[in-house]
């Protein structure tokens, strides 16, 4: 059974609990800048490790410092409550 995709208001009033997050072609978006690439690979780990046990995967890209994450739920066709709780997880473990 997929997740259901979350409503536009659902979706800008979650948006509003989290920090640096915005709707980017139809995806949670954010990018993260950290001291070095040591540090950026190593919130990509922590990262990695929670969505495995979630079973969801970000969309994401790194250079150097920087990380960029898209999340989208695929079998929802759009933004669902999954991303929401892996990007409140992602900005846990970036801090």
């Amino acid at each position: 059974m997929s997740t259901p995709q979350l409503t536009p208001d659902e979706i800008l009033s979650r948006l509003k609990n989290l920090s640096g997050w915005e709707i980017l072609n139809g995806k949670l978006h954010k990018s993260y800048r950290f001291p070095d690439f040591v540090a950026a690979w190593g919130f990509m780990s922590r990262v990695a490790l929670v969505a495995e046990s979630m079973g969801h995967h970000p969309e994401w890209f790194n250079v150097y410092n920087r990380v960029t994450v898209d999340l989208t739920t695929h079998d929802a066709g759009g933004i669902s409550i999954l991303d929401f709780t892996l990007a409140q997880k992602m900005d846990e473990l970036a801090s």
